[in-house]
C-alpha cells in the first residue's frame, strides 16, 4: 500500500499542476482513509465519488444525496475542493456556466482510476453476485409473463422490418448446410482444451437434429466410423453450463457460463454466419455491431457536444434478454431459429444451487450473447420510438435513424428526445437501465470506454493490477509497463516518472522504444526510440529490454481431428503458428525475459 500513496501523491502533483490547485489537503484525505479502509477506499469509496461527479455533470447540480461520507462546505465536499470550485458554485452547488474541462478530466482520473483493478472479492462478495445471477433468473420469468400483447406485437413486426433480409440469409445457410463451426481458445464445461476440442465425443439430440455429427465432427462421411464413441445425449441428459465467477472488481466478480465444447463449436459457427449477414446489410450495420466500438464512441462525442444523443447502459445486460425475445426475432425463419435453439444450453449448474433450469438466452460465455442482446435491444428501441412517434415506424423511418440509434452490447445510443419512451419500454421487456452511468441532461457522455464533455475527449487512464514486487511478477509487470506509458501520453509525467523508479529499483529495464511495432516492453517516449549497441551483422539499433511471451500448452492432435481442423480454417492464409498441431489453447502462464531486441 505503500508504494501506491507514493504514486497517489505524484498522481495529485501532476492534476494539481494541469488544474492548477493545491492538493496537500486532498492528499491528507486519501493517505488518512487508505490507511484505515485500505484498498476499498480506492477502489470502492473513490469510484462511488466519481460516479456521483458524473451524475452531477448530468443534472447540473450537486444533490444532497451525492458524495456520501465526504464532509461539505458549502454545496460542494472538501475533498478535492479545489478542483470542484472550478466546476460547480462553492456555495449552491450548481455548474457553473463555463466549467474547466481540464478539472472534469483530473476529477475523473484521480477518482475512477482504480475502480476496475482486478482484485479478488471476498467470499461474501461472490456469494452475493451468484444469488443476484440467481434472482435475475427469476425476474426473467416475471418480465416474460407480464409481456403486453401490444408490446409483443410491436416486437415481431419491428423485428422483421430491422432483421428480416440478415435472418433469410443465414436461414438459408443453415438450410443448405452451409455453417463452418469453429473452436475457441476458451474453456468448455466438460474442461476440454486445446486440440483436444477437435476430438469431442459428446453431442446432443438437438444439435444432431440440425446439425449432424457426421457432417460437423469428420472431414466426410466416409470418417463416420470414427464416431462410434461418440455420446448423443437426449434434452434431459444434456451437460448444463459451469457458471463461475471472475476478477472484475474489487465490489463485485463478473459472472460467466462456461459452456460445453459441442455448444461452442456449433455457436461459432452461427456467430460467423451472422456477422459476416450483418456487416453485409446497410441498415443492420448501421444499428448494431460487434466489431468496433469507433461509431458509438463517435456518436457519444457528438451527443455531448449538441446534446442531442444520449448514451444508456444496461444492468446485468446479458442475463437479462430472455429466451423468448430471441425466439420472437426468429420466429419467421425456422430453420435459423431450429440451429439456434439447438446450439443454447437450457440449464446451467450454479454454485450453491445446483442445477437450474434457465429462461434467460445465454450469459457472457456463449459465442451468440453478444449479437442477439444487440438485435433483441436495437428491436425493443423502435418499440419505445414507435410508441412515441404515435404511429407504425416505417424502413423509411429507421433510415432516418441511423446515426441516432446504435447498439454495442449494453452501450446504447439513442436521440434525448426519445430516450424516456425506450427506457420505459426497456423496462416493459424485462431491462433495467444503470442510471448511474446513463446520460442525457448535461453535456456529459461516455460510451464503450470513452468519455465526453462538451466535444471533449476527457477519457481516463485506469489501473488493471497491482503493482509488481519482484520481476518475476509477469502480469504485472506488463500492466504496470503499459499504465505508465498511457500516463505519459495524457501529460501526466511525474507519474509516469514515478512508475519509471519503481520498475528500475526491480531491475526491469526500461529502454525508448516505439509504441507501435516493438516487441518489448519499454518507454513511450516523444523524444522517440533510442539505440544503446548496433547489431553485429544487420547494424541495426538494438536496445536491452523485456519481451514478454505465452507458454502454450502442449497439445498433439493427428489423424482425423487433425485433418477436421485444418478443413475448417476459413482464412485462405497459413495457420499463424505452424506448430499449431502439437500445441494449441490459450497460454497457461505469461512470463518475461530480458533480452536484446529492436527498439522499432
Amino acid at each position: 500500500m505503500k508504494s501506491v500513496t507514493s504514486f497517489l501523491q505524484e498522481v495529485l502533483n501532476d492534476l494539481g499542476t494541469w488544474c492548477s490547485t493545491s492538493t496537500s489537503r486532498d492528499l491528507k484525505t486519501i493517505t488518512a482513509r487508505v490507511e484505515h479502509e485500505g484498498y476499498s477506499f480506492l477502489t470502492i469509496t473513490l469510484a462511488d465519488f466519481g460516479k456521483d461527479f458524473q451524475k452531477s455533470l448530468d443534472l447540473g447540480l450537486v444533490a444532497p444525496s451525492h458524495f456520501v461520507g465526504f464532509s461539505r462546505s458549502g454545496g460542494l465536499p472538501r475533498f478535492l475542493g479545489g478542483f470542484l470550485e472550478q466546476v460547480f458554485d462553492r456555495r449552491t452547488g450548481r455548474l457553473l456556466n463555463d466549467p474547466s474541462i481540464t478539472c472534469i478530466w483530473a476529477i475523473r482520473q484521480l477518482t475512477l482510476m482504480f475502480a476496475k483493478i482486478s482484485l479478488p472479492c471476498t467470499d461474501a462478495r461472490r456469494k452475493a453476485a451468484i444469488g443476484g445471477y440467481v434472482e435475475c433468473e427469476k425476474d426473467v420469468r416475471k418480465a416474460d409473463a407480464s409481456l403486453s400483447l401490444d408490446n409483443l406485437q410491436r416486437y415481431r413486426r419491428i423485428s422483421v422490418l430491422l432483421w428480416a433480409d440478415v435472418f433469410s440469409r443465414v436461414d438459408l445457410e443453415v438450410y443448405s448446410g452451409d455453417i463452418v463451426p469453429s473452436h475457441g481458445p476458451g474453456a468448455t464445461a466438460d474442461r476440454l482444451r486445446g486440440n483436444a476440442k477437435w476430438e469431442q465425443r459428446e453431442w446432443t439430440e438437438r444439435l444432431e437434429s440440425v446439425f449432424p455429427s457426421g457432417e460437423h465432427l469428420v472431414p466426410s462421411w466416409r470418417h463416420y466410423k470414427s464416431l462410434s464413441d461418440l455420446s448423443i445425449l437426449e434434452p434431459g441428459s444434456e451437460r448444463p453450463v459451469r457458471v463461475i465467477t471472475v476478477p472484475k472488481t474489487l465490489k463485485t466478480p463478473r459472472i460467466i457460463a462456461v459452456e460445453p465444447t459441442c455448444m461452442q463449436y456449433m455457436q461459432q459457427g452461427l456467430l460467423e454466419s451472422l456477422g459476416r449477414n450483418l456487416e453485409a446489410d446497410d441498415i443492420a450495420s448501421g444499428l448494431v455491431g460487434w466489431s468496433s466500438q469507433v461509431p458509438n464512441q463517435h456518436l457519444a462525442c457528438s451527443g455531448s457536444r449538441d446534446g442531442e444523443l444520449a448514451t444508456l447502459d444496461l444492468k446485468e445486460a446479458s442475463d437479462r434478454v430472455s429466451n423468448q425475445h430471441v425466439r420472437e426475432l426468429l420466429r419467421n425463419h425456422p430453420f435459423l431459429k431450429e440451429g439456434v435453439d439447438a446450439t443454447r444450453s437450457r440449464k446451467a449448474d450454479v454454485p450453491g444451487h445446483g442445477v437450474i433450469r434457465l429462461a434467460k438466452f445465454a450469459s457472457m460465455g456463449s459465442a451468440l450473447c453478444f449479437p442477439f442482446e444487440a438485435m433483441v435491444f436495437a428491436t425493443i428501441i423502435f418499440v419505445g420510438i414507435e410508441r412515441d412517434l404515435n404511429r407504425p415506424v416505417t424502413r423509411k423511418d429507421v433510415q432516418s435513424f441511423l446515426g441516432k440509434v446504435r447498439v454495442y452490447g449494453d452501450d446504447i445510443i439513442v436521440p434525448v428526445r426519445h430516450v424516456h419512451s425506450v427506457m420505459e419500454a426497456l423496462s416493459d421487456f424485462g431491462l433495467v437501465v444503470n442510471s448511474s452511468k446513463s446520460f442525457w441532461t448535461g453535456k456529459f457522455r461516455e460510451s464503450c470506454g470513452k468519455d465526453y464533455y462538451d466535444g471533449e475527449d476527457i477519457s481516463i487512464t485506469r489501473m488493471r493490477s497491482e503493482f509488481p514486487t519482484h520481476r518475476t511478477e509477469s502480469r504485472e509487470i506488463i500492466s504496470t509497463v503499459s499504465f505508465r506509458n498511457q500516463l505519459y501520453k495524457s501529460g501526466m509525467w511525474n507519474s509516469a516518472r514515478y512508475l519509471d523508479d519503481l520498475l528500475t529499483r526491480l531491475r526491469i529495464p526500461m529502454p525508448r522504444v516505439d509504441e507501435d511495432t516493438s516487441p518489448l516492453l519499454g518507454r513511450h517516449s516523444f523524444l522517440g526510440y533510442e539505440t544503446q549497441k548496433v547489431h553485429k551483422t544487420l547494424h541495426s539499433p538494438l536496445v536491452k529490454g523485456m519481451k514478454a511471451y505465452g507458454v502454450i500448452p502442449d497439445s498433439n492432435l493427428d489423424d482425423i481431428g487433425a485433418l477436421q481442423k485444418v478443413l475448417s480454417k476459413r482464412s485462405e492464409l497459413p495457420f499463424a503458428d505452424e506448430r499449431h498441431l502439437e500445441r494449441a489453447g490459450r497460454p497457461r502462464s505469461v512470463n518475461t525475459k530480458i533480452v536484446w531486441g529492436s527498439p522499432f
